[in-house]
């Protein structure tokens, strides 16, 4: 499958870009950012993120399809 994921904050500073095209055959978001999380060094645990599939948020369990649209969202802060 192919998926389109999106990085933001630290994960996009780690993955060297904001956006990537992947091709994997990963079938949940939890396996999904296993692969990512190994290729570009992301610390993060993974309980600390959050997880969205074509604008929503879902469980790391999601059955993702071709062609979704994922995000991994780091956790922020501001003032």
């Amino acid at each position: 499958m192919n998926f389109r994921l999106l990085y933001f904050a630290s994960l996009a500073d780690r993955a060297g870009r904001a956006e990537e095209t992947r091709e994997s055959a990963a079938d949940t978001p939890r396996a999904l950012y296993a692969e990512v999380a190994s290729l570009h060094g992301f610390a993060f645990d993974r309980e600390r993120l959050r997880v969205a599939v074509n604008g929503a948020f879902v469980g790391w369990d999601h059955a993702l399809a071709d062609r979704d649209e994922v995000v991994f969202l780091p956790p922020v802060s501001g003032g």
